[in-house]
């Protein structure tokens, strides 16, 4: 005899409370399976909460949650640049002033017109990266992307995220890098199994995790 058991509920993120001021780099930390990516997606509206509300105020808003989300394979390069412009808002003309520079950082090359589905990760990585910070966007929101590709894109990367940062932009990123972290952003907020457990300036948040994160890691060996 079978019996049926109700799943029970599971719940990404609890009584999440925090707001961003404009101008403010803030990062998300936690573990996996923290809520950090459920998090932007609610702040970027591919979700929705069960309760409460998300309410972002601003212009433009440019999301890096999925590599090559929004990117379509069958289409070359260039025509996945102008379609991805436009959703974020850039008109015709916007799209044609930038499309050189946008394939210069992204350095594509001659695939620029080739098939997305030719391309490595690495590539529509860059591409996505390019499109979306070269739309000019007041909020940005990055989702572990600057861990793809090689080491001198990041850099360069991590710099333009700098140049926003200077410019006054509002910036919400989550990475595993604390040092690439606490470079870009001057905020963190530590959840933990769907709460927020810390938010505050970034040395202390991060220290206050690492130190948690270790103290877990002795009590699991022990």
């Amino acid at each position: 005899m079978f019996q049926s058991h109700r799943p029970e509920k599971f719940h990404a993120l609890r009584e999440v409370s925090f707001r961003v001021q404009h101008g403010e780099s803030v990062a998300v930390i936690g573990h996996n399976g923290a809520g950090k990516s459920t998090l932007l997606n609610l702040t970027t509206n591919l979700c929705r909460p069960d309760r409460g509300r998300v309410e972002v105020h601003g212009g433009r808003v440019a999301a890096l949650l999925d590599l090559g989300a929004g990117f379509h394979p069958d289409l070359t390069g260039a025509e996945n640049v102008c379609i991805n412009a436009a959703l974020l808002g850039f008109s015709r003309r916007e799209v044609r002033k930038q499309f050189d520079a946008i394939v210069a950082f992204a350095e594509i090359g001659e695939f620029i017109n080739e098939p997305l589905r030719t391309f490595s990760s690495g590539m529509i990585m860059r591409l996505a990266f390019s499109v979306a910070t070269s739309v000019n966007p007041d909020i940005l929101i990055i989702d572990e992307v600057l861990g793809v590709g090689d080491l001198a894109f990041g850099a360069k990367c991590r710099d333009r995220i700098m140049q926003f940062r200077r410019a006054g932009k509002t910036i919400l990123c989550v990475s595993h890098s604390n040092d690439t972290l606490k470079d870009l952003c001057e905020r963190a907020i530590w959840l933990h199994h769907g709460r927020v457990m810390d938010d505050g300036p970034i040395a202390r948040v991060v220290e206050a995790y690492k130190s948690a994160m270790q103290e877990h890691a002795l009590h699991s060996a022990g």
